[in-house]
């Protein structure tokens, strides 16, 4: 109950859903993508430093130990969170009135909308092919290892190294989606990973090609977040970026279970993961065509005007 129920809901509380549709309403239109990069690699990061920390305690004191370190971590984050998640004095206002903003519309027309738009379902499925990808990995990569006869320090150095290569891309891709549209960017994210599975597969299996194939995966991880978190501003706006880009985390969730639940069956089924890297392949080769059709205007390159000459 408490690891199922109670600590999903905290993740998705300060997840990205929440903390990038907070900022985006402070944020100008033009800033908002590497401010989710910005926001994507800080999650990253944190991956990277608690890991070791968390098994120090482990190794130190004991599980129940480090439970109340990282208890202690995510309590410290509440006073962080405060000034950010306040809604701006506009939105604040109109709330305690009981009124919406002129302009806007109310939340449940604005989910009628995005249920009727291609576009947005468009997204949704590749997010759905992006939470298999990764909870098919991050559940399974250690006894991908395992199979390969490889000591286990592989796997852990092969996580390590996604996370690290994930704040590159999360930056990289943030500061991209100011620059060139969004869906070719999450094109060439998802096209990348069904060809980093496809060499990986061609490669031999030793430590090299481990950390190779996690360094190419880290800078396509959670780079889809930034350009999908903007694609959602861009068709509906910010005022209920939260939920609409939540709502696409919810499919992400979906493909996550289907990942890493897909992944033990086929290991019980056949021994080895060989059909669930085709099938990983595939959907990110279908994830990355999906994302064309979406509707986009093309990115205005920010111009500077030149000073007016003196008379």
């Amino acid at each position: 109950m408490t690891i199922g129920v109670l600590f999903a809901a905290g993740a998705a509380a300060g997840s990205f859903s929440v903390l990038i549709g907070a900022t985006a309403r402070r944020l100008a239109p033009e800033k908002r993508a590497f401010a989710s990069g910005v926001i994507n690699a800080g999650g990253s990061l944190g991956q990277f430093l608690l890991a070791p920390i968390s098994q120090f305690f482990i190794s130190g004191f004991g599980w129940v130990v480090a439970m109340y370190a990282l208890a202690a971590a995510a309590l410290a984050t509440i006073p962080l969170s405060g000034p950010l998640l306040r809604s701006p004095p506009a939105e604040a206002a109109a709330g305690a009135a009981g009124t919406t903003p002129a302009g806007a519309k109310p939340l449940r027309a604005q989910l009628r909308a995005a249920a009727r738009d291609r576009s947005y379902w468009c997204l949704h499925l590749g997010f759905f092919t992006c939470g298999f990808h990764i909870a098919f990995l991050v559940t399974h990569l250690p006894g991908e290892v395992n199979l390969c006869a490889l000591p286990a320090s592989v796997a852990a150095g092969s996580l390590a190294i996604i996370g690290l290569s994930n704040v590159a891309g999360s930056l990289g891709i943030g500061w991209l989606g100011g620059v060139f549209r969004m869906k070719w960017l999450l094109f060439l994210v998802y096209f990348t990973r069904a060809a980093a599975i496809g060499v990986y597969l061609l490669m031999p299996r030793t430590p090299l090609t481990f950390y190779v194939f996690a360094a190419v995966l880290g800078l396509t991880w959670l780079s889809t977040v930034p350009p999908t978190a903007g694609l959602v501003g861009k068709l509906f706006g910010v005022r209920y970026l939260a939920t609409l880009f939540g709502l696409t985390l919810f499919s992400h969730q979906i493909g996550g279970f289907f990942g890493a639940w897909l992944g033990g069956l086929a290991l019980v089924r056949f021994g080895d993961y060989g059909w669930m890297w085709y099938a990983d392949m595939s959907l990110a080769l279908f994830a990355a065509f999906i994302n064309l059709p979406i509707r986009e205007a093309p990115v205005v390159p920010l111009t500077v005007k030149p000073l007016a000459s003196s008379p």
